[in-house]
């Protein structure tokens, strides 16, 4: 069980920091001084990842992928975590269609860079001010945000997509654009109904959270630069509250980051 103590933590799940102790069940392969993430739960003693000091389960916690700083490292592990579970829960087939609703958000962007990692066709809606960051992320197609996201997807897509990743959470009004029984992955629970035997995944990220080689992987792909770490802004941990005020102010392009140092 790692302790780590003082350095930049995202709000809510996410942690990076250097190991002062390592409890006597390790395996050996997280050491006192090693630089490393990870992600926790989001209720407990701590609140989650509010604190300068976390013991968390050695199976939470990964080396800081090779070349990045702690801010950016501590964006990494929950929202790519939440859309490795969703591509595993729709079990895509390469050359399949995934259609991705908020693309230019923390999840919505792991969500490109990952189903291209796994050789799929994606589509994705976005402002015209962000057409060129997805576009650098991987999309395929890039389609005007609007009401008619579904009806924009069938004409790209007349069949139907075969999947929807909604980060931007539009639940029913999304389906018509899927395919008879295609998937749609949810990050907020819903779960339905849905309509032409379309089966909805809810994806709760907890159920991952000591899944250590998902999160190995993560790692290794943001050290390939298959992902692309986003900082929005890094706030001093007393300033908690503001960095809140900006998150849910939305439209942010990256992760807020409270540094406890």
């Amino acid at each position: 069980m790692p302790k780590l103590p003082p350095f930049p933590y995202t709000p809510g799940m996410d942690a990076a920091g250097v190991i002062d102790a390592v409890g006597p069940e390790g395996d050996g392969r997280l050491k006192v001084g090693d630089r490393v993430v990870a992600v926790v739960m989001p209720l407990g003693p701590h609140g989650g990842a509010y604190a300068e000091q976390l013991v968390v389960p050695a199976a939470s916690v990964v080396p800081v992928p090779a070349g990045a700083d702690m801010p950016a490292a501590s964006t990494l592990l929950m929202n790519a975590l939440t859309v490795r579970l969703a591509l595993d829960a729709l079990a895509l087939r390469p050359g399949q269609t995934l259609a991705v609703t908020g693309a230019a958000g923390a999840i919505g962007g792991y969500a490109i860079q990952l189903a291209k990692a796994d050789d799929l066709r994606v589509i994705v809606d976005a402002s015209v001010s962000d057409h060129a960051l997805v576009q650098s992320l991987g999309a395929d197609i890039v389609l005007e945000r609007g009401d008619d996201l579904a009806h924009k997807l069938r004409e790209v897509a007349a069949d139907g997509v075969d999947a929807v990743i909604d980060a931007a959470m539009l639940h029913e009004r999304i389906l018509p654009a899927i395919k008879d029984g295609g998937g749609i992955a949810t990050v907020r629970g819903w779960s339905g109904p849905t309509e032409r035997g379309i089966v909805a995944h809810p994806i709760f990220v907890t159920t991952g959270l000591t899944d250590t080689a998902k999160l190995d992987r993560l790692r290794q792909q943001a050290e390939d630069g298959v992902l692309t770490l986003r900082v929005a802004r890094v706030f001093p941990a007393a300033e908690a509250a503001e960095a809140h005020r900006v998150l849910e102010a939305g439209g942010l392009r990256g992760r807020p980051v409270l540094d406890f140092t």
